[in-house]
């Protein structure tokens, strides 16, 4: 089987005209240099492993779903990485043990079935900062790889912190590890020509998954590939919200994943002298030759720039930290550690807006870093105000989980729509786990956030499925689980999304909603797609072998389980069609909910299933009711009947002129 797409490396003395006179090549694009994006969720998400459910058990707990991980590589050593009990690798399986730095024949096994590295272009200087084969330097990989697959580890905790089991969502899933992704001084190297070599291997070697936390090009037709060849290729969103139109790996027939939070904090305890109690949050626990916490000089910090603790005795003292505006929050917070370390205080008190941001003892490399909001930073401030010698107590960290704990929340991180590439594709798809997730890192296990979070929990899912329903296509894998997904928290109201301000969850924050897998794996009805149709819609860049059409036609007459229309100036009509995968004698009644300024209508109203007629076809109408250059709303098509609810969302912005609108 031919590549599909070859990227070239800045270093090739092979040129891009020559190659595309031979006859092997089908099309041939500049690579470019991409990056990184950086256990109780799968309790939180109805997979609980001492009490499995239904599809836990149907499917086996993924038992030989191959996922590959494109990614940094994988400490193999790790326990999560464990194959006791595991029987022997599928014989369908055609990939390879590649032997390199600190990787021999024996670091892959019934776990870890293959690995493979893609160096090319790193240069010299990065070479002694790496590990030149699959072994992870970074531990990105490694999370990722045992937050979707991971074996069982009983007694997991940072420290005692999150303790529980750690496992991954498909625990009996076996691994194939495309290491794509190397270390350099200032962060990391990686290329699209690295990623579509991957994801070439991976067609050959016989992945079922491919799980990317990563960014690569919106132009991903080395994705459409593994897809039609029948691989479900899931991404990472990207770590850029929560303003809009920020959203990666928006490739139409991938799953673009968000990243929610779960129903676990971290309440950590802060004492003043007047014997007020106030709550922040961190990961600070006790290290080994640390004495009892005890009663510090509070000092008012300001910003904690240079400027603003010039002149300021800090040392021995906890340093108030209060920033009021909205930046770069990781770059800002780590410049005001890196000042308060160096003046020699001994904790830190940051207050600023809304954030997912919590840091460890060891991150804040000793002492307790307590992360509070505006509100709470200014009762701080007033009683240092009021006092001669104001004085704190910051108590280690506890776990809290439950429903005392909102969740799930849209993260402030997680990148929103919509999609600049493609507007007329709702993006993201689904929203998961994303929020201090506990997973091996080399021989440790530490809490990390991001989408490179979710995107793993999404991978996990689509294994049981695929084990539970090995006849459905990516797009019924797909259709599955943004129909079946929940948009209300456990409470019964209305998912929130981390903002400024906080506001109502809408498609641009989390597709579908968050990720259901129960409802998942028997979500009656779907919308399937032939991954050839993709071809129809989009002209992309491989004409060669008329592989994808020269003209196209709007994308939201794709089958997909949602509907966006960001220009909608007239009546216009969108058609889907949705198979039935449940009993086969069914009723279903449809329900809208119409984007405000909007009137939707379905035609039929009710759909009818048997033993003959499997498969029905609507239309919907769209007409404006107003004539106005609008933002875009939002609304959603409902099919239900007394077994299952199968919704999609809806986006649509009403526009009048082409040189003006206004964007999400």
């Amino acid at each position: 089987m031919m590549t599909l797409v070859l990227s070239l490396l800045h270093t090739t003395k092979c040129s891009a005209p020559f190659l595309e006179e031979l006859s092997e090549i089908i099309s041939v694009t500049p690579s470019q240099n991409h990056e990184l994006l950086t256990t109780r969720s799968w309790d939180f998400l109805g997979l609980n492993y001492q009490e499995p459910s239904e599809l836990l058990q149907r499917s086996n707990y993924g038992e030989d779903i191959i996922i590959g991980i494109i990614d940094t590589g994988i400490w193999p050593e790790s326990r999560s990485f464990s194959d006791h009990g595991y029987e022997v690798i599928p014989p369908r399986w055609k990939g390879v043990c590649q032997l390199g730095q600190a990787w021999g024949g024996t670091n892959c096994s019934r776990k870890i079935i293959g690995a493979r590295y893609y160096a090319a272009g790193l240069d010299k200087a990065s070479l002694k900062l790496n590990y030149m084969s699959a072994r992870d330097m970074n531990g990105h990989g490694t999370h990722t790889a045992s937050t979707a697959a991971g074996s069982v580890v009983e007694g997991v905790s940072l420290h005692g912190l999150g303790e529980g089991v750690a496992r991954g969502g498909a625990p009996r899933a076996r691994l194939a590890v495309y290491k794509v992704v190397w270390e350099e001084e200032n962060g990391q190297y990686l290329t699209t020509a690295a990623v579509l070599a991957a994801m070439d291997d991976a067609i050959h070697d016989g992945v079922d998954i491919l799980s990317l936390s990563l960014i690569a090009d919106d132009d991903s037709f080395g994705a459409l590939h593994a897809i039609q060849n029948g691989i479900t290729v899931v991404y990472a969103g990207g770590n850029y919200g929560p303003r809009s139109q920020v959203l990666f790996n928006t490739a139409p027939w991938a799953i673009t994943v968000a990243a929610s939070k779960i129903d676990r904090s971290f309440p950590t305890t802060i004492t003043l002298g007047n014997k007020q109690t106030l709550i922040g949050q961190s990961l600070y626990y006790m290290m080994k030759n640390e004495s009892n916490n005890r009663f510090q000089t509070l000092v008012n910090g300001g910003n904690c720039s240079r400027e603003a603790l010039s002149g300021t005795n800090i040392k021995g003292k906890v340093v108030l930290c209060i920033e009021i505006t909205f930046g770069p929050i990781i770059k800002i917070f780590e410049d005001a550690l890196a000042n308060v370390h160096s003046g020699g205080a001994s904790g830190l008190i940051f207050a600023l807006y809304t954030t997912d941001m919590l840091v460890s003892t060891e991150e804040c490399q000793g002492i307790p870093c307590v992360v509070i909001d505006i509100d709470i930073g200014f009762q701080v401030l007033t009683y240092i105000g009021s006092q001669r010698l104001p004085i704190a107590k910051i108590e280690p960290t506890s776990s809290v989980t439950g429903k005392q704990v909102l969740a799930p929340k849209v993260a402030m991180f997680s990148s929103r729509g919509p999609s600049i590439k493609y507007p007329t594709i709702l993006k993201p798809d689904i929203a998961a786990p994303g929020v201090n997730i506990l997973a091996a890192t080399k021989d440790a296990y530490v809490f990390s956030s991001g989408t490179s979070m979710a995107t793993p929990h999404v991978a996990g899912v689509v294994a049981l499925l695929k084990a539970l329903h090995p006849q459905w296509s990516h797009a019924a894998l797909k259709s599955a689980i943004i129909t079946s997904a929940t948009t209300k928290d456990e409470h019964g109201t209305p998912i929130l999304a981390e903002a400024l301000p906080r506001k109502v969850a809408d498609p641009f924050d989390y597709g579908g909603g968050n990720i259901n897998p129960n409802g998942a794996a028997d979500p009656g009805l779907i919308y399937d797609i032939d991954p050839r149709e993709y071809n129809k819609f989009f002209e992309c860049q491989i004409k060669k072998y008329e592989i994808c059409n020269i003209t196209t036609k709007p994308a939201y007459h794709l089958n997909l389980p949602s509907i966006s229309i960001p220009e909608l100036r007239h009546p216009i009509k969108v058609e889907r069609t949705v198979t039935n995968v449940g009993k086969v004698d069914a009723v279903y009644r449809s329900d809208i909910q119409s984007p405000l300024g909007v009137k939707i209508r379905v035609e039929p109203a009710t759909l009818v299933f048997n033993a003959t007629n499997k498969v029905h076809t609507f239309k919907a109408s769209i007409k404006p009711l107003w004539k106005v250059q609008g933002d875009y709303t939002f609304g959603s098509l409902t099919w239900y009947n007394e077994q299952h609810t199968v919704r999609i969302p809806i986006a649509v912005r009403i526009t009048i002129q082409d040189f003006y609108a206004d964007v999400a």
